[in-house]
């Protein structure tokens, strides 16, 4: 079995910042590659050396044999080099025929009419893959989005594809069928690269894998000889503890209660229809459900971002409802949010880590002058405690990891004191060590009885770190699960529909619908 793809000495700096050094790397014919690493290993800088959007510093790269110059993506695609990305490149108002039609060509001519239908039909049919052509990319669902960036890639002849994080939003059902697509790939010759963090995945997924550690090539094992505490220790240099802390607490009364919730999206569509629970302090709540099933407005409107239709949400008994983020601050309503988008809403990308840390409290200031050296101490506290790497308080958020980012918005949040934390995928596109220390922090404001809402997508994360998952679909809530008792299929059931456990009482396991919290109720959700 020969080499699809050979790296030599790749370097590759960004001003006195060393990304890649000195790297080499094996991807062999018709196997399945996990580039695994931290946030800020070097992976994404790599990868896109090799699919062309980077150039390296020095080094050789060889495709199949032969050394190569890749200066642009068009440039990876004559070689046979496809990457499917995390964030979809489809033009949404086109359907799935016209996106590929886009860029395929034959013989230095576009396809066109039933010559392009029936090799679309005839790629997919090869590989499995369930798409309508005719469909609009504005209406179907991450999945299908997700098939169609796949054969896109396959159609225009790539032999070697890379895909960055393709199970982020996929349900488990989903991922079972992508796996099944990948693997007759790999039948077909394909050689594959998969980045992703879910060591469960690479596990069951991959023939090899490669681990980078600070820019650098610690070395590849065969998938079939290692065990993901060995792969932890690769990446991370040290040993770390894999068992996700789940501490019992004494539930005090609800912090939070959604009554009747009615939200729309920005199209003017219901996103959120009729929703009912409630977080009490001293417990996480999670919330599963495919990407677009109405979290990111649930968390918009508990956060006074987001206007809402009808409905209650009452904190500690008084309505916030119509209320502004700065008019629940001065209420005394301790509630923060830690949006999906931590760069376009969370921070500032372009101001320091310091500045950043006063965006909650700067209107506090008294007279002209803000006290940047309070702030600054903050900052450093922050650093200190999660380990922030950042060459100084002063730096700027956008030159941050993506994992450090997100560290600093995290302890801007809890530096303020809540007593209900809501935040959406807290982790997502973090590195293992960068995950478990945001699970340990969430875990320490528990203890505190701290009330919290995580919205997550890995549901074996959220089956040991929450207390309850709550499930939704389409807007409306399929049930509230037990996490000690269900299992990550019945929630992925539910997450597409084909569940619903809430009766006809409006009730489920144990949350009344209409929040009448007598002692009974309290006694059943335990």
């Amino acid at each position: 079995m020969g080499n699809a793809i050979e790296l030599r000495g790749i370097s590759k700096s960004f001003g006195s910042v060393a990304a890649n050094r000195d790297i080499n790397l094996t991807l062999k014919e018709g196997e399945i590659l996990a580039l695994l690493g931290e946030n800020g290993s070097g992976k994404t800088t790599l990868m896109n050396m090799l699919s062309g959007i980077y150039m390296p510093d020095s080094g050789s790269i060889f495709v199949n044999g032969n050394k190569v110059n890749i200066n642009s993506p068009e440039q990876a695609a004559r070689l046979g080099i496809g990457m499917v990305h995390q964030h979809f490149k489809l033009v949404e108002r086109f359907t799935a025929l016209e996106n590929i039609r886009l860029g395929l060509k034959e013989g230095g001519k576009f396809l066109l009419g039933k010559d392009t239908r029936k090799y679309i039909q005839d790629t997919a049919a090869k590989f499995g893959f369930e798409i309508d052509p005719d469909k609009l990319v504005c209406n179907m669902s991450v999945s299908e989005k997700q098939t169609l960036e796949i054969l896109k890639v396959i159609c225009y002849g790539a032999k070697i594809i890379i895909f960055d994080e393709p199970t982020a939003v996929l349900t488990v059902q989903e991922i079972d069928k992508l796996f099944d697509v990948m693997r007759k790939m790999r039948q077909d010759g394909h050689s594959l690269i998969i980045i992703t963090h879910k060591l469960n995945e690479v596990m069951e997924i991959s023939d090899r894998v490669a681990v980078l550690r600070h820019g650098e090539y610690i070395g590849s094992v065969e998938t079939a000889k290692t065990s993901e505490k060995e792969l932890t220790e690769l990446m991370v240099g040290r040993r770390i503890d894999l068992d996700i802390k789940r501490p019992l607490m004494d539930k005090t009364h609800p912090l939070l209660e959604i009554r009747d919730l009615t939200v729309k999206n920005d199209e003017g569509a219901l996103a959120v229809d009729g929703m009912n629970f409630y977080i009490r302090g001293g417990e996480i709540l999670g919330v599963a459900g495919i990407a677009g099933s109405g979290q990111k407005e649930l968390c918009e409107a508990i956060a006074g971002l987001r206007p809402i239709e009808r409905g209650q949400m009452l904190h500690e008994g008084e309505s916030i409802v119509g209320m502004s983020p700065k008019k629940i601050l001065e209420h005394g309503i301790s509630m923060s949010f830690i949006p999906e988008d931590r760069l376009g809403m969370g921070l500032a990308p372009s101001l320091s880590i310091t500045d950043n840390m006063m965006l909650k409290n700067y209107t506090e200031a008294k007279g002209i002058f803000v006290d940047r050296k309070a702030a600054r101490k903050e900052a450093k506290e922050a650093i200190d405690k999660l380990e922030i790497v950042t060459p100084s308080t002063e730096t700027p958020v956008r030159k941050l990891s993506g994992g450090n980012v997100q560290k600093v918005l995290l302890g801007r949040e809890i530096k303020s004191g809540p007593n209900v934390l809501v935040t959406a995928y807290p982790v997502r596109g973090l590195d293992i060590n960068s995950s478990y220390m945001i699970y340990d922090i969430l875990n320490e404001q528990k203890k505190k009885g701290v009330g919290i809402l995580f919205v997550g997508e890995d549901l074996d994360v959220m089956l040991a770190l929450c207390d309850k998952i709550m499930v939704m679909c389409h807007g409306r809530l399929q049930g509230v699960v037990n996490s000690t008792n269900t299992t990550k299929e019945d929630i992925g059931l539910m997450m597409t529909g084909a569940l619903n456990i809430v009766n006809k009482e409006g009730k489920t396991d144990g949350i009344a619908a209409d929040s009448a919290f007598e002692d009974k109720k309290e006694e059943a959700d335990v």
